[in-house]
Protein backbone atom coordinates (compact mmCIF):
# COMPACT_ATOMS: atom_id res chain seq x y z
CA UNK A 1 0.00 0.00 0.00
CA UNK A 2 1.44 3.70 -0.96
CA UNK A 3 1.83 6.41 1.48
CA UNK A 4 -0.19 9.50 1.64
CA UNK A 5 0.61 11.85 -1.67
CA UNK A 6 2.15 14.96 -1.39
CA UNK A 7 0.23 17.93 0.11
CA UNK A 8 -1.87 20.05 -2.16
CA UNK A 9 -3.80 23.23 -1.21
CA UNK A 10 -7.67 23.60 -1.39
CA UNK A 11 -7.80 24.78 -4.79
CA UNK A 12 -6.28 22.39 -6.21
CA UNK A 13 -8.79 19.86 -5.44
CA UNK A 14 -11.51 21.81 -5.83
CA UNK A 15 -10.60 21.37 -9.53
CA UNK A 16 -11.52 17.61 -9.79
CA UNK A 17 -15.00 17.47 -10.23
CA UNK A 18 -16.56 14.33 -8.64
CA UNK A 19 -20.28 14.44 -8.98
CA UNK A 20 -22.52 11.08 -8.27
CA UNK A 21 -24.49 9.52 -10.94
CA UNK A 22 -26.80 6.48 -11.53
CA UNK A 23 -25.73 3.49 -13.41
CA UNK A 24 -28.70 3.25 -15.68
CA UNK A 25 -26.91 0.47 -18.26
CA UNK A 26 -23.98 -2.05 -17.52
CA UNK A 27 -23.14 -4.23 -20.60
CA UNK A 28 -19.37 -5.97 -21.07
CA UNK A 29 -16.76 -4.97 -22.75
CA UNK A 30 -14.95 -7.79 -23.90
CA UNK A 31 -12.88 -5.23 -26.96
CA UNK A 32 -11.44 -4.16 -23.28
CA UNK A 33 -7.49 -5.62 -22.78
CA UNK A 34 -8.12 -5.80 -19.32
CA UNK A 35 -11.83 -7.21 -18.58
CA UNK A 36 -14.38 -4.62 -17.52
CA UNK A 37 -17.47 -3.51 -18.01
CA UNK A 38 -19.17 -0.37 -20.08
CA UNK A 39 -20.94 1.51 -18.00
CA UNK A 40 -23.88 4.84 -19.46
CA UNK A 41 -24.48 6.94 -15.59
CA UNK A 42 -26.99 9.66 -15.78
CA UNK A 43 -25.46 12.13 -13.59
CA UNK A 44 -28.40 14.96 -14.09
CA UNK A 45 -29.78 17.25 -16.25
CA UNK A 46 -26.71 19.09 -16.18
CA UNK A 47 -24.06 17.14 -17.02
CA UNK A 48 -26.37 14.69 -18.41
CA UNK A 49 -25.17 10.98 -19.25
CA UNK A 50 -22.07 9.80 -19.86
CA UNK A 51 -19.64 6.34 -20.70
CA UNK A 52 -17.34 4.86 -18.32
CA UNK A 53 -15.27 1.59 -19.00
CA UNK A 54 -14.82 0.12 -15.30
CA UNK A 55 -12.33 -2.62 -14.43
CA UNK A 56 -15.08 -3.75 -11.96
CA UNK A 57 -15.55 -7.52 -13.11
CA UNK A 58 -14.16 -9.23 -10.22
CA UNK A 59 -16.36 -7.63 -7.27
CA UNK A 60 -19.58 -6.51 -9.07
CA UNK A 61 -22.10 -8.23 -11.15
CA UNK A 62 -23.45 -6.53 -13.95
CA UNK A 63 -27.47 -7.20 -13.40
CA UNK A 64 -26.50 -5.35 -9.53
CA UNK A 65 -25.44 -2.15 -10.94
CA UNK A 66 -28.19 -0.68 -12.97
CA UNK A 67 -29.89 1.63 -10.54
CA UNK A 68 -26.44 1.52 -8.65
CA UNK A 69 -24.91 5.53 -7.20
CA UNK A 70 -21.20 5.66 -7.78
CA UNK A 71 -18.78 8.40 -7.55
CA UNK A 72 -17.14 9.63 -10.79
CA UNK A 73 -14.54 12.46 -11.81
CA UNK A 74 -16.69 14.29 -14.67
CA UNK A 75 -13.58 16.90 -15.60
CA UNK A 76 -10.99 14.25 -17.03
CA UNK A 77 -10.48 14.82 -21.09
CA UNK A 78 -12.49 11.99 -22.48
CA UNK A 79 -10.24 8.90 -22.96
CA UNK A 80 -10.38 6.12 -25.81
CA UNK A 81 -10.70 2.40 -24.14
CA UNK A 82 -10.52 0.06 -27.04
CA UNK A 83 -13.80 1.04 -29.44
CA UNK A 84 -15.21 3.23 -27.10
CA UNK A 85 -14.37 6.97 -25.70
CA UNK A 86 -14.22 6.46 -21.58
CA UNK A 87 -15.81 10.04 -20.62
CA UNK A 88 -15.57 9.75 -16.52
CA UNK A 89 -13.68 7.85 -14.42
CA UNK A 90 -15.66 5.92 -11.81
CA UNK A 91 -13.95 5.73 -8.72
CA UNK A 92 -13.56 2.54 -6.62
CA UNK A 93 -11.21 1.41 -3.63
CA UNK A 94 -9.04 -1.33 -3.56
CA UNK A 95 -10.33 -4.68 -1.73
CA UNK A 96 -7.90 -7.29 -0.11
CA UNK A 97 -7.09 -8.72 -2.86
CA UNK A 98 -6.29 -5.53 -4.98
CA UNK A 99 -9.81 -5.31 -6.97
CA UNK A 100 -12.35 -2.46 -7.71
CA UNK A 101 -14.59 -2.19 -4.99
CA UNK A 102 -17.23 0.63 -6.58
CA UNK A 103 -17.99 4.05 -4.24
CA UNK A 104 -21.32 5.64 -3.37
CA UNK A 105 -23.31 7.09 -1.60
CA UNK A 106 -25.19 5.09 1.40
CA UNK A 107 -28.19 6.74 0.54
CA UNK A 108 -30.26 7.83 -2.61
CA UNK A 109 -29.25 11.36 -3.66
CA UNK A 110 -29.78 13.52 -6.49
CA UNK A 111 -27.69 12.42 -9.76
CA UNK A 112 -24.99 15.24 -9.93
CA UNK A 113 -24.34 16.39 -6.52
CA UNK A 114 -20.75 17.79 -6.13
CA UNK A 115 -18.17 15.71 -3.81
CA UNK A 116 -17.16 18.08 -0.74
Amino acid sequence: MAGAAATIDFDAFMKVDVRVGTIVDARPFPEARKPAFQLLIDFGPVIGVKKSSARITRNHRLEALIGRQVAAVVNFPPRQIGPMMSEVLTLGFPDADGEVMLIGPDRKVPDGGRLY
